[in-house]
């Protein structure tokens, strides 16, 4: 039988025995919940004798983007501290010294410190159970979102543990997660519509000189894929909200072009933190 890696094992006991922990789930769970409740209670209120099935999608949305500011806000600052601050503790070096490689200590902070966020994302499962009751939403959508949630957490935290392994002191680690989480999410948002806008001006200048319609460009292509890589617009997307660019085919649909990249960037971004954290690399 294949021995459970010891930091991993110390890492989650030590974070799920805390009584924080149990006092943050409930209190996060009674906020959501009463929410929900609150929202039920409240349409039925202004429609007496009956509830709108089709309202039952509103809570769908909220929850689904609820859960999204929860990865991004609680992921990084997590998984920002797991290697500076064993360098804070003088911890490192004993534990660049036992039998476990540098990957193993970098996969093991990330899970851990993962698994509390995942404990809060699935403990809100029986929540979309309300959704169910009334419809207006399908059972795919759900697990699309969840998947979506799984990859969204792996790069926060990847970056988290990228920051933490670079720098040496926990509060610029946190800070710079942050910044660049915040880069991932809004920043990318944010110049997609600027070039779309300018791709927009562009073309009806161009076409209003020529007179022909212009095929996608360039600047379509990048606005395109910065918004299928934009955590926001592939949310929105599942949710059913029709508001990304068209016009390139990249071979793959939406998420398949999201989950690759988030993969592919979070496991270069925990291979460059393990090498830093090779014992041959001074701290």
């Amino acid at each position: 039988m294949a021995e459970i890696n010891p930091v991993m094992l110390k890492e989650l006991r030590q974070r799920f025995r805390n009584k924080k922990a149990s006092w943050l789930l409930a209190l996060y769970l009674l906020v959501i919940g009463a929410f929900v409740l609150g929202f039920t209670y409240l349409n039925w209120r202004n429609a007496p004798g009956f509830y709108q099935p089709s309202r039952s999608r509103e809570i769908f949305i909220f929850l689904s983007v609820a859960q999204l500011v929860l990865l991004a806000f609680v992921t990084p600052g997590l998984t920002a501290g797991v290697i500076s601050g064993e360098r804070e503790r003088q911890t490192l070096n004993v534990l660049l010294t036992t039998r476990l490689t540098a990957w193993q200590i970098i996969w093991s902070k990330l899970v851990s410190s993962s698994a509390f966020v995942a404990l809060l994302v699935a403990a809100t499962l029986p929540l979309y159970s309300i959704v169910f009751l009334y419809g207006g939403v399908s059972p795919g959508q759900v697990t699309g979102v969840f998947g979506f949630y799984l990859v969204t957490m792996f790069l926060f935290g990847c970056i988290g543990v990228a920051c933490s392994a670079f720098f040496k002191k926990t509060g610029v680690s946190t800070v710079t997660a942050y910044g660049l989480t915040f880069a991932l999410s809004a920043g990318t948002a944010l110049l997609s519509i600027f070039l779309i806008l300018l791709d927009r001006s562009h073309r009806m200048t161009t076409s209003a000189t020529s007179g022909l319609p212009l095929p996608p460009d360039f600047t379509t292509g990048v606005a395109q894929f910065l918004q299928e890589t934009n955590p926001i617009y592939v949310l929105m997307e599942i949710l059913g909200t029709k508001g990304m660019e068209k016009g390139f085919n990249f071979g793959l649909p939406y998420w398949g072009v999201y989950a690759i990249v988030y993969l592919v960037a979070g496991a270069l971004l925990l291979y460059w933190s393990a090498r830093l954290l090779s014992p041959r690399k001074k701290d």
